[in-house]
């Protein structure tokens, strides 16, 4: 007889979803399948390789249904000889992608016809984690084995003939095989405000590549060292492909294609003449990177000049370079580094269209130099890195670059779109009563710091709680105790040392002596450069913003400031725009901070392709 029972939505969903890789049960549809076909009892009693073969070879039951459910079988028996790392346990996988591969693309009905169905999802799913499994199965093997070849080859393994494809990747320079390869649904990471994914077919992963650039630091050679490093732990999309035309070759071959992707470049690849969406994810490589670097330490390190700091700028690539999309140059404040942006990078690049314009530049300095010294590092570090990869400056990548800056990191950015003329100069010259005997070849050493010119590669700039006329509280005493701990940069002292102990043997105008100013001497409202600098001209052809902070919202908006910069010097008359958040220093960390930039990015493609047509 039949009866009627009532499902709570808690029952229904487990009904409707539950399956191996939820529950660790085959799902409903496939025991409707067994018994539909007379095996639940009979052969099947016990899911085994018995009872996968017997559900193989029916022919009774329509063929979709049937390769969903032997999948699903095939991932029972991978699963439970997962523990077993051997040539079965690989076999096993491959059968699980290779029968979830016949259902996607050579079963009755298509893709699209079943897009909405439970059932596709399911097996879909099988596929990408079969295909993690193999992946990271045939990677640990050929390790184990003492292969360091290139992946880009041909080999056998559990009885399968194997073709690599990475020939859509640039892996950073230099790279081979990765040291490790992690599969990103692995990974979960706290202090990010969201986790950024694209649903598709393929597994995600991450490679950690093996020529993984040690920490800059002061003690390494600088003299060969390039001014960028390119992202050592990148995200990629794998897929497997079955060799044959029609659901019966695909079933009955042992050659496979493992087909790897970068996200970044494909959000899409062709199968049996369909166009099937990749999946992706665009925050565990980064965060990944992030999570293992030691940047907080040595950001302090670096301030006080300690030899675990840094000496020299450095630039960190997001993403290998891509000739194709426009720069986006992040600036970072005092004591800080590239961490100080974990939020606003991974929002940027979670936003589909702002990840199909710009790739992310992460300028990490030494926050102890003066900011005449810094300006002219960082501007020589990007210019070089533009030749490196783009020699004759023709890509999109060498055109409308976008600069943001952050607190000590806005002044930077201030300064590399700016003209300065002989200004700097002769406020130094005045400064330290500089007499002519001294003046001629001082100048000719000091003219890359102290004589420049804007950028001329860039064309919009966000400024961030930028302290551009300076702050009271670089003055006070505490600070001005700090300052005294700094350390000025090696590099500086070995390049410019003989002329800054010159400087400090004269006078300053009033008739006081006084050394060399560091960065947080630099950021003092009364100091002479940060007040010359503030009036330097920007370049007429930039567009550029104000996000500026204030603790409280009631005290007037003129008096107001975030707790080290007061509005008065982040504001500028000129912007384009301007908006005022209510949080502290840290504002870049702030959601509305973080909107603001995306909306600015957003109107910045816009301008820039309506300019176009």
């Amino acid at each position: 007889m039949v009866k009627t029972s009532t499902l709570s939505p808690r029952e229904y969903i487990v009904n409707e979803r539950g399956d191996v890789l939820s529950s660790g049960k085959v799902s409903a549809a496939t025991h409707e399948v067994l018994r539909a076909t007379g095996l639940d009892q009979a052969q099947c009693a016990k899911i085994s390789r018995d009872c996968i073969d017997a559900l193989s070879m029916r022919v009774d039951e329509p063929d979709e249904r049937r390769l969903a459910a032997v999948t699903e079988l095939w991932l029972k028996e991978a699963v439970t000889r997962e523990k077993i790392a051997n040539d079965a346990t690989l076999d096993a996988w491959f059968e699980v992608a290779r029968n979830a591969y016949a259902y996607l693309f050579f079963s009755a009905r298509s893709t699209g016809e079943r897009a909405l169905e439970a059932r596709q999802v399911q097996v879909a799913d099988y596929y990408d984690y079969a295909t993690q499994r193999i992946v990271t199965g045939l990677y640990q093997k050929r390790r184990g084995d003492g292969e360091e070849t290139s992946i880009r080859n041909t080999f056998e393994a559990a009885g399968w003939k194997i073709h690599m494809d990475a020939s859509r990747v640039r892996f950073p320079e230099g790279a081979t095989l990765p040291k490790e390869l992690i599969p990103a649904n692995t990974l979960a990471f706290s202090g990010l405000l969201s986790t950024y994914r694209r649903d598709g077919l393929g597994t995600e992963l991450v490679a950690v590549m093996n020529d993984e650039p040690d920490m800059v630091d002061a003690e390494s050679d600088g003299r060969d060292r390039p001014a960028y490093s390119e992202m050592p732990s990148p995200t990629l999309t794998a897929l497997i492909h079955f060799t044959g035309k029609n659901l019966s070759e695909v079933l009955a071959t042992r050659e496979a294609r493992i087909a790897v992707h970068d996200p970044y470049q494909d959000d899409a690849t062709d199968i049996q003449g369909k166009r099937v969406p990749l999946s992706a994810d665009f925050t565990a490589g980064y965060a990944l990177w992030l999570s293992r670097a030691r940047f907080s330490r040595q950001a302090i390190s670096t301030l006080l000049g300690r030899k675990q700091g840094i000496d020299r700028p450095h630039i960190y690539m997001m993403q290998p370079f891509d000739p194709n999309r426009r720069i986006l140059v992040m600036l970072h404040g005092l004591a800080s580094s590239p961490e100080a942006w974990v939020n606003v990078v991974n929002e940027v690049t979670g936003d589909q269209a702002l990840r199909e314009q710009f790739q992310v530049w992460q300028v990490y300095y030494p926050t102890n130099a003066p900011l005449s010294y810094n300006q002219a590092t960082i501007r020589d570090a990007i210019l070089r890195s533009l030749r490196h990869f783009d020699r004759d400056g023709g890509s999109r990548a060498s055109h409308d670059m976008v600069l943001i800056g952050h607190s000590m990191g806005g002044v930077l950015a201030r300064l590399l779109v700016s003209s300065s003329g002989d200004t700097l100069w002769n406020e130094l010259r005045q400064e330290y009563a500089v007499d002519d005997k001294h003046a001629e070849s001082m100048r000719a050493r000091l003219d890359p710091l102290l004589r420049f010119e804007p950028l001329p590669h860039v064309e919009r700039v966000i400024f961030i709680a930028s302290p551009h006329r300076g702050t009271r509280v670089a003055g006070t005493g505490l600070v001005q105790w700090l300052a005294g701990l700094i350390k000025l940069p090696d590099t500086l002292n070995s390049g410019f040392g003989d002329i800054m102990q010159e400087l400090a043997k004269g006078k300053h105008a009033d008739g006081s002596r006084r050394a060399i100013p560091n960065s947080v001497d630099n950021l003092s409202q009364t100091n002479p450069f940060v007040r010359v600098a503030a009036d330097l001209p920007i370049s007429p052809n930039m567009r550029y913003h104000s996000i500026i902070a204030r603790r409280n919202p009631k005290v007037a908006l003129e008096a107001s400031d975030d707790g080290l910069v007061p509005y008065s010097s982040s504001h500028l008359p000129e912007a384009v725009s301007e908006i005022v958040i209510t949080s502290g220093h840290s504002v870049q960390k702030t959601a509305a901070a973080i909107n603001e930039v995306r909306r600015i990015l957003h109107e910045d493609v816009a301008t820039l392709q309506a300019g176009a047509r």
